[in-house]
């Protein structure tokens, strides 16, 4: 089969690898699921642009929905045919920390494109097949739903935002107690962010102000549910959410880049006795400043998104038209298009790229 490969710094490739197989001698809880869909996500960039080296090339790729076409002998909930959503890792649901609504954090679990616990390779998530294993954790079912329907082609970039990017934004606005009446802003104006517009507008915000210096995220943010955009960064940025809200700031603010200049702005943004809730994927810089915190009361929560959780209470809201956050994709290409869709994204071309196989 043909799927993605990254060799180095701005060296992203489209190759032919093994078509993978079901485990032998396994646990039989593995699939093997037919890529529809996925796309390349703001972190698989920081590998792209060196500041994760790679010391040998590898797959890549985290995101994608599919056909199930095989499953193991132990495999209970997902059949042959399914029309199935894969977050961006791999969890069994049953160990403590996936009930404990943890996922990313299980005992059992493992990423995409490495080694699984049973020494098997789990596939990178930008080609066209790939090994699922700990299937019936992992995938979520769309039922009654053909991806490959004129009604199910047209759900394919909002189910996919339900990988990472939505459940991430969602994420973050749970981690920063978004709830009815309060008021957001939105630091950062990727997909990630974007989507933690639209999280905070279904949670109740009545005011989300988006940070974007870029006319068509802007648009988009106001689509999703910005009620005002901020392009201001630093000093200034920090003044004018100061201004907007009473002079002392909103009482959330959602970090989704994960630079230290993000979080900063995001710190001195928040109200005193407000909160900041962070997925932004960290790439250096200095730790938290526990002063500005102690001085502010301003406390911060989030990490890396368990999504695995999120899927089935955002699902039916996709299906039925009221959440639509696939209008982040802005480009669409096919695989053989890796390269670009990469490139695209890097020089800001793109909000995100959705890629066929």
């Amino acid at each position: 089969m043909r799927a993605t490969v990254i060799h180095g710094e701005r060296d992203v490739r489209v190759e032919d690898v093994p078509d993978p197989v079901l485990r032998e001698g396994g646990s039989g809880r593995d699939a093997v699921v037919r890529v529809v869909a996925a796309c390349v996500c703001g972190s698989d960039l920081w590998t792209y642009r060196g500041v994760q080296p790679v010391r040998s090339p590898k797959r890549i790729g985290h995101e994608f929905i599919g056909v199930v076409e095989q499953v193991g002998d132990a495999v209970e909930h997902v059949a042959v045919g399914d029309a199935v959503i894969a977050p961006f890792y791999v969890c069994d649901g049953t160990c403590v920390n996936c009930r404990n609504g943890v996922s990313t954090s299980c005992l059992h679990g493992g990423w995409w494109g490495s080694r699984d616990r049973e020494g098997g390779f789990a596939d990178g998530g930008q080609g066209e097949r790939v090994r699922v294993p700990l299937a019936d954790g992992t995938l979520v079912v769309v039922p009654d739903v053909d991806l490959e329907s004129e009604s199910g082609r047209a759900l394919v970039p909002h189910l996919l935002t339900l990988s990472d990017v939505m459940g991430t934004g969602h994420h973050a606005a749970v981690s920063g107690g978004v709830g009815p009446g309060s008021t957001v802003a939105v630091v950062g104006d990727g997909a990630v962010g974007l989507c933690a517009v639209a999280a905070a507008r279904r949670l109740g915000a009545s005011r989300i102000v988006a940070m974007s210096r870029h006319p068509q995220r802007q648009e988009l943010a106001r689509e999703l549910g910005a009620t005002d955009v901020v392009p201001e960064r630093g000093d200034e940025g920090v003044a004018r959410l100061k201004e907007l809200f009473d002079g002392v700031g909103p009482d959330v603010v959602l970090e989704c880049v994960g630079t230290a200049e993000s979080m900063d702005q995001a710190l001195r943004s928040a109200r005193p006795g407000g909160q900041v809730g962070f997925v932004g994927v960290p790439a250096g810089g200095p730790e938290l400043p526990v002063r500005t915190m102690f001085d502010t009361n301003v406390g911060v929560r989030g990490g890396v998104a368990p999504v695995r959780g999120y899927i089935e209470e955002l699902l039916p809201e996709v299906l039925d038209g009221r959440l639509q956050p696939g209008v982040v994709f802005d480009l669409e290409l096919p695989l053989d298009e890796v390269a670009e869709a990469y490139a695209a994204m890097d020089e800001r071309r793109a909000t995100k790229v959705l890629l066929r196989p």
